[in-house]
């Protein structure tokens, strides 16, 4: 691994002293960078001394004087240098664990890493830190972190992560409250074991860290057709129910602490809540308000819809089985724009199987099977179907295979199902 560089931002001093993609920074003013957060340290000088590894193995030295604050200009390939710390559970719920071979290496890696918490919002269950691990985070005082509580039943989280090390979980949210670090809590909630009375359990139990817990994400177990557990979906009733207990619990901690995901709400056939139940958005990873935001950017920007277009336009999005209802109203929105034919193709997930509906796991071949009976002209995807930061879909399959394929033109809104970038992409006919 290493200090790979990504990408060089322009007009920045790794530009100016042609740093190149795929140079690797081996260490800086003596010392080597163990991830992002020793990179960001070690460049708060105003003088540095960067040992370069050119991608022909030469070594280079720089020395380079500049603004406290300035940065390199730098992106990389991993916010962690070192070795990425590998989860040591095995879940019964473990999504990575339900997915069949032949995929890209990337998703078969299973990583419980505090630092990528930190660095991205990934979730990790605290089960592997080390003595040293905590005096660092302790130290920099690094957080908030994302932590997988899923229970605070010490023998149920044993029983759920098959490792005796989860059942310490009420002494590891106690040292995270005595050191102030603050954390965003998520909960994957899986009928029969950590719900009902468990999850009012845990629910009482974070008020004991109130001061330290940010938020609470309740989700619902993802089952694929892989999967080899006994584990069972939500029903409507269910759904409702979870939807209840969180609202309950708000109520008596008297603050919107604890959220259930968008798929409770779409199951249970119930109202998105208002954006005040969701404070800042903080969990959106975990697919909690994703609808909500769509739905106030829908209301925000409707009014600059175009009446007209200057020439007939046809657009098919691509939505998941879970999506499809909340998007109907853009939909009409779209359809009373005179030359504007829009129609909502929904997709079925026949990779993982029917009880996945999220539209990050549809792959470019269902994608293809599904909509090459169709006589589509201009296919609109969110990014988030795509790997981040390419055109490439989670079965490998690239957006340009899937046109030449389906011959027609695919458009990527980057920001979910954003209204402002469709209103860009009506101006521009």
């Amino acid at each position: 691994m290493g200090a790979v560089i990504s990408e060089i931002i322009n007009d920045s001093i790794a530009q100016e002293l042609e740093f190149q993609i795929g140079d690797k920074i081996l260490t800086i003013n003596g010392e080597k960078p163990q991830d992002m957060i020793d990179y960001k340290y070690m460049m708060c000088c105003e003088d540095v001394e960067i040992e370069l590894e050119r991608t022909n193995g030469d070594i280079e030295i720089f020395e380079i004087e500049k603004d406290f604050d300035d940065d390199l200009g730098i992106l990389f390939e991993s916010a962690v240098f070192d070795r990425i710390k590998p989860c040591t559970n095995h879940c019964i719920f473990c999504f990575v664990d339900q997915q069949p071979d032949g995929l890209r290496k990337s998703l078969y890696i299973k990583d419980d890493d505090y630092r990528l918490s930190y660095l991205q919002g990934t979730y990790v269950t605290l089960t592997n830190l080390t003595k040293k691990d905590r005096e660092r985070i302790e130290n920099l005082h690094l957080g908030p972190l994302y932590v997988s509580v899923h229970t605070t039943n010490p023998q149920l989280r044993a029983q759920m992560l098959n490792n005796p090390k989860a059942a310490n979980i009420i002494e590891d949210l106690n040292w995270l409250k005595k050191a102030d670090i603050p954390i965003h809590a998520q909960i994957v909630l899986c009928p029969g074991y950590n719900d009902g009375k468990e999850l009012e359990k845990t629910l009482n139990d974070f008020v004991n860290f109130k001061s330290v817990i940010q938020s609470i994400a309740i989700v619902p177990v993802g089952i694929t057709r892989f999967h080899k557990n006994s584990l069972k979906t939500f029903t409507k009733e269910n759904a409702l129910h979870v939807i209840k207990q969180v609202e309950n619990f708000n109520i008596k901690v008297k603050k919107h602490l604890a959220m259930a995901s968008d798929e409770f709400f779409i199951k249970a056939d119930y109202p998105i809540p208002d954006k005040k139940y969701y404070g800042n958005f903080a969990q959106l990873e975990d697919g909690v308000g994703a609808i909500r935001l769509l739905l106030d950017d829908f209301e925000k920007h409707k009014k600059k819809l175009p009446l007209e277009l200057k020439k007939p336009l046809n657009l098919s999005f691509a939505v998941s089985q879970s999506a499809v209802k909340i998007f109907k109203e853009i939909s009409d929105a779209l359809n009373s724009i005179k030359n504007c034919n829009c129609e909502i193709i929904e997709l079925k997930n026949e990779f993982f199987g029917d009880n996945v509906t999220v539209a990050g796991l549809i792959t470019g071949r269902d994608l293809i099977n599904q909509i090459k009976v169709k006589n589509v002209q201009n296919l609109v995807i969110p990014s988030i179907m795509l790997r981040p930061f390419s055109k490439v879909f989670l079965d490998d399959i690239t957006v340009e295979q899937v046109q030449q394929e389906l011959s027609c033109n695919i458009v990527v809104i980057k920001d979910i199902y954003s209204v402002k970038e469709i209103i860009n992409l009506l101006k521009q006919h």
